[in-house]
């Protein structure tokens, strides 16, 4: 771990014979190369500039140069969710480090492996108020896994070894470096692999055998049991682990916004997404359940609606490698503590052996269940303005893409109908900002992803809201040859923000007017904007032209494409779960909840 301590003569570490000295700044690039990463987005300034000088020498380690921090660190997000590699972002001190925070947050809220590097000014500055200077050890401590301070050349190794074992095991998340710039500059004997000491930390991955056979005898003996399948599914790369398991035990799936593709829609078990825009089978099935299997999730506030209303009849396992996140919100009455891809196959051999030959029973409750799929099949309303429907325009893009592809969306709406309308098959395949919602995740994301993944089709599913928080980011991808495609689901207004003024604030429109579709003054024309970054830039106004446009771009593979969506203001994301209420209030539309019988 660093020194956090100043030495005002710093003592030369003793040189080996066998080890190079290296600057701290070569220390750096050569443990990334080391490591094994090949990409790494970042911007450079003052306090980082002397690790800029040898990365530009590496022939293993392709930087992406963005054109703003927080597009490093949502490009770092994107390349880590459609891989299940460690992303790497690099930014300066002060503004640069701080630019990165809303990524970091947003990393660490969505369990996404990532490792931030950024430059610090000179230790003997430090506290000072010094030209661009900004604690981000101390700013980001809530937001990261863990903060290294890293003041002398010989601790760079380790720390950067240490950052990357940290993102990527027990639950993953985001760890940065912050390195002063004298600690760049200095000389150190390079001595690899460097011994790593995180006392403490020890992520555990084998769940206590007794556990798993409770759980499994509540599986056995439950008559509606919910497989509640969480992000953290995928981050252990355990979904054919969880389709085992499914299938062997007969239960219904709901999986959650983070765990779309965790589970194949197509499964017919598969009852659709929960939460507060979920359908309304995976709704009411968590809600009228007598046990849940709680596989990676964490029981959020969107999933559950007001907590001490939800599933009042169910017992609840909660498998999770994070041991805080089990009973936070919901008590366990059977908690796992483990690595899904290892638990999964506990607990599949333990029901297996007790139940033998015969599944248990759960017919009433899967005729319940094909009820309300029947009943409230996922569908919209077609819009009464005269103007395309956003739900046609995404359901279109996932059907003429394939499950194949890489779909990262914005927030709001267009988020909503994305994990809505378009079928996962597929882990790794959603990529989303789902515990902060962030706003402009999705193009510099959508760039990390093709990165990550070049031989696939990565769509960008963005509002025209989102949209212009990141859009600079194209630049970086015309230039890089990094061709993405771009769908904006352009209503011309902060969509989810306006449904909310409809719904609960009488219709007063307070500040969600962007001016960019039908019927304004277009600022900006988005056509144009995707010229000037030289981009394919295709406007679609009418439904018989969707088509055509989104195969246009499928076809297009020499520069990014960017599709302004001309779509209808008025159309809402359907269902919904009122905040701050009970699940069994679910709405299929406006003023239209589904009735049911709470016995069943």
């Amino acid at each position: 771990m660093p020194d956090a301590s100043a030495s005002a003569v710093p003592r030369p570490p003793a040189r080996t014979a066998s080890a190079p000295v290296l600057t701290g700044a070569e220390a750096v690039v050569r443990s990334l190369e080391l490591i094994g990463v090949t990409d790494v987005f970042g911007l450079p300034g003052g306090a980082i500039l002397p690790v800029y000088d040898p990365l530009m020498d590496s022939s293993g380690i392709r930087h992406i140069l963005v054109r703003h921090e927080q597009g490093a660190g949502h490009a770092a997000e994107g390349y880590a969710s459609a891989s299940n590699k460690v992303g790497v972002c690099i930014a300066t001190s002060g503004p640069g480090a701080t630019n990165l925070v809303t990524a970091i947050a947003d990393a660490y809220m969505d369990s996404v492996p990532m490792v931030a590097i950024t430059g610090q000014v000179f230790s003997t500055l430090m506290g000072t108020d010094a030209f661009q200077e900004a604690d981000i050890v101390g700013i980001t401590m809530p937001i990261t896994k863990h903060s290294f301070l890293v003041k002398d050349a010989e601790e760079i190794p380790g720390a950067i070894a240490a950052a990357f074992e940290i993102a990527s095991t027990g639950r993953p998340g985001p760890v940065l470096v912050d390195i002063t710039k004298d600690a760049q500059q200095a000389e150190a004997p390079f001595i690899w692999p460097p011994k790593i000491d995180l006392p403490g930390y020890r992520p555990v991955t084998k769940a206590h055998g007794k556990q798993i056979q409770a759980a499994a005898q509540l599986i056995a003996d439950a008559k509606k049991p919910v497989l509640y399948v969480g992000g953290g599914v995928i981050r252990a790369k355990a979904s054919t682990e969880l389709l085992t398991l499914a299938e062997s035990t007969g239960a219904p799936v709901v999986t959650t916004l983070m765990a779309r593709g965790a589970f194949p829609d197509s499964h017919e078990q598969h009852l659709g997404m929960p939460g507060m825009h979920g359908t309304v089978p995976a709704v009411l099935a968590l809600q009228e359940s007598d046990l849940i299997v709680a596989l990676g999730a964490r029981f959020d506030d969107r999933v559950t609606g007001k907590a001490s209303l939800f599933a009042p009849n169910a017992q609840v396992v909660h498998v999770d490698i994070d041991p805080a996140e089990i009973s936070k919100i919901r008590t366990a009455d059977v908690p796992i503590v483990g690595d899904l891809a290892e638990v999964l196959v506990d607990l599949d051999a333990a029901f297996r052996g007790t139940v033998g030959t015969t599944k248990p029973d759960i017919s009433d409750w899967w005729s319940y269940l094909d009820g309300l799929r029947d009943e409230f099949p996922l569908g919209y309303t077609e819009p009464s303005d005269g103007l395309m429907s956003p739900q046609k325009v995404i359901q279109r893009i996932g059907e003429l893409t394939g499950p194949e592809a890489v779909y990262a969306a914005g927030v709001g709406q267009h988020q909503m109908w994305t994990a809505q309308f378009i079928k996962y098959e597929r882990p790794n395949s959603w990529l989303n900002s789902g515990g902060a919602g962030t706003m402009g995740y999705s193009v510099p994301a959508a760039m990390g992803a093709k990165v990550a993944e070049p031989d696939r089709v990565v769509w960008a599913i963005d509002g025209d809201g989102c949209f212009q928080m990141t859009n600079q980011e194209l630049a970086t991808c015309a230039i890089n040859n990094i061709p993405i495609k771009v769908a904006i689901i352009n209503n011309s207004s902060l969509g989810m923000v306006k449904q909310w003024q409809t719904l609960f604030y009488g219709s007063r429109y307070s500040n969600t007017e962007l001016n960019t579709g039908a019927g304004s003054v277009r600022i900006p024309d988005f056509v144009k904007l995707a010229d000037a970054y030289g981009c394919l830039g295709i406007r679609v106004e009418k439904e018989e032209d969707i088509d055509a446009a989104i195969k246009l771009a499928l076809e297009t593979n020499d520069r990014p494409v960017v599709i302004d969506f001309v779509v209808s203001a008025d159309a809402m994301v359907w269902p919904m779960v009122p905040q701050g209420v009970s699940n069994s209030f679910i709405q299929y539309a406006r003023d239209h909840a589904p009735s049911f019988d709470e016995e069943i």
